[in-house]
């Protein structure tokens, strides 16, 4: 098999976990450029550098890499609606925060998102329970902080997580789209503005 232009050296040996990362990067880049159907196991091994036999002895098979793949980002995704939730106790600052997660997450890690949120697995099973659990761990943890702070029930408090969590992702996912027509910071203050303009005519609990 010809080698890839962007296929590394073979020979290095490295620790298991190291090994798991290196092929976890390749198979990203693969993932994202090919979309999952067409990418190859071949190519994977070929961009890390190893062997399919040293590919297949951490993955199984090419879904198995990619639910690997997959949970590592909407981990990722989860920790940075948390971490924006818990870093102030002021909900206008919340909001603004919990878009800028969303934001951060679509613009960085060499387009990871789209393996989240535009695969053409989203119709699979796993892939599908994973994206749907990530979202509603998001949703929880906003509707907590609406219910804790408002007269909302949990019910009423869950459909605004909801929309809330909504909104960011499909504003963050437009957004990139149009490779900063509108610049970042701009774009996730127009969008939290917007959202504190709703949430805020709840009125607090004493």
């Amino acid at each position: 098999m010809t080698a890839t232009p962007d296929a590394k050296p073979r020979g290095t040996r490295l620790p298991r976990l190291a090994r798991r990362r290196q092929l976890l990067s390749a198979a990203q880049e693969v993932f994202v450029e090919n979309g999952y159907h067409a990418a190859a196991m071949d190519e994977i091994a070929d961009r890390a550098g190893v062997s399919k036999p040293v590919l297949y002895q951490h993955f199984p098979g090419k879904l198995e890499l990619y639910l690997a793949l997959l949970d590592l980002h909407v981990d990722d995704m989860v920790n940075r609606c948390r971490e924006a939730l818990a870093s102030t106790t002021e909900n206008k600052l919340r909001v603004q925060a919990t878009f800028s997660a969303f934001f951060d997450f679509v613009s960085t890690q060499g387009e990871a998102f789209r393996l989240v949120f535009e695969s053409d697995l989203r119709n699979v099973a796993p892939v599908r329970q994973r994206v749907e659990r990530s979202l509603h761990e998001c949703a929880e943890m906003v509707s907590a902080v609406i219910q804790e702070d408002t007269g909302c029930t949990s019910d009423e408090a869950h459909l605004l997580g909801v929309g809330l969590v909504g909104m960011a992702e499909v504003s963050a996912r437009y957004w990139v789209t149009k490779h900063g027509a509108i610049p970042k910071d701009a774009a996730e203050q127009l969008m939290a503005r917007l959202a504190w303009r709703g949430i805020s005519g709840f009125p607090r609990t004493a």
